[in-house]
């Protein structure tokens, strides 16, 4: 059976899925779940991808997210990498974790996007030892399940610093009072009546939305006339820099030389954040990075921004020097410094 193909754009949103090999556990306590979202968080920055909701569920997750990159598939490819490294070395485990590749669904932003964070939100509720509850039992549920952004979206006390809560909020009136009880009041008509999956009507294409946006998805990336190899939205990432650019760039910004940032045996911050930049903002390998920066291998390049995701982590004063050098960057590569 042929794959479905990945249709990516900038600025597509999609409904993403992965369940555990022959049905088991990625999840076995809160700390799975914890490290999930943490390796989650970062794959998002370094990848500019924006996370509206999501649920962790024992042996499956959910996503709903947009893409302003067009960039997915190496999203979800570093992004399960990293959770599944974990989750084996922690449960001395080998082999996949994952049943396959993950399952995407591009969806219309305009006529499903609330529709398909409602379904990702009441999973929870979806078990067989909830079905016969309450209306009100499941309400507080769902408000007690704390592996889910659902949450966020009716308190702001509540919310977490990686998930972009005012997408869907604009379809009910803006990320506001109103628009936060409006989405209350959806989620629990969805309860009550009990609302079908969404997803159901896309079994072949993979298309979630309307006749309309359904027929354009396909004249413009599903047309026989056009090879895949041909549709660079399809296939490139967009790069901000040449690495040779970033790293005179980078340099100037902190007033240091090349050859004092990247001298063998060197554990600066500099070269650990320079490092992170080149994998962030040039979309290129570690060994690439390590042969860059005077032919470190590739253990140092991987362990150096480790160290430096910890100290971000843990160094608020780090992380905004960190930050301001990557808007920065981006400012010189628009022309506007």
């Amino acid at each position: 059976m042929t794959r479905p193909l990945r249709i990516q754009y900038p600025g597509a949103y999609y409904h993403v899925t992965c369940r555990g090999n022959e049905k088991k556990l990625i999840f076995a306590d809160a700390q799975d779940q914890k490290t999930f979202l943490e390796k989650l968080s970062l794959s998002l920055e370094i990848y500019n991808v924006s996370l509206l909701s999501y649920v962790c569920m024992p042996n499956h997750f959910h996503l709903l997210a947009t893409t302003p990159d067009g960039n997915l598939s190496e999203f979800m490819r570093h992004f399960n990498i990293s959770y599944t490294s974990f989750f084996n070395h922690r449960h001395s485990r080998v082999g996949h974790l994952y049943q396959g590749r993950y399952k995407s669904f591009l969806i219309d932003s305009d006529n499903y996007l609330l529709r398909v964070s409602r379904y990702i939100h009441l999973n929870p509720i979806r078990v067989k030892s909830h079905i016969e509850k309450s209306i009100d039992d499941k309400i507080d549920i769902l408000l007690k399940y704390k592996a889910s952004s659902l949450s966020g979206y009716f308190s702001v006390e509540k919310r977490k610093d990686f998930v972009n809560y005012s997408t869907v909020l604009d379809h009910m009136g803006g990320d506001n009072r109103r628009g936060r009880q409006e989405y209350r009041k959806f989620i629990e008509l969805g309860i009550e009546q009990d609302t079908e999956n969404p997803l159901e009507s896309v079994k072949v294409l993979g298309i979630v939305g309307d006749a309309d946006f359904v027929q354009s998805i396909k004249e413009k990336f599903l047309s026989m006339e056009v090879s895949e190899r041909e549709q660079p939205a399809l296939r490139k990432l967009r790069k901000i820099f040449e690495p040779d650019e970033l790293i005179d760039n980078f340099m100037s910004l902190i007033s240091k030389s090349r050859g004092d940032v990247c001298q063998r045996g060197k554990r600066s911050v500099e070269r650990s954040m320079l490092m992170e930049l080149l994998y962030r903002f040039c979309r290129i390998t570690q060994p690439e990075i390590g042969r860059l920066l005077g032919g470190i291998d590739y253990s140092s390049v991987s362990q150096g921004r480790k160290r430096l995701q910890v100290r971000l982590k843990h160094e608020p004063q780090l992380k905004k020097r960190f930050n301001k050098l990557s808007d920065q960057l981006i400012q010189m590569s628009r022309g506007k410094i």
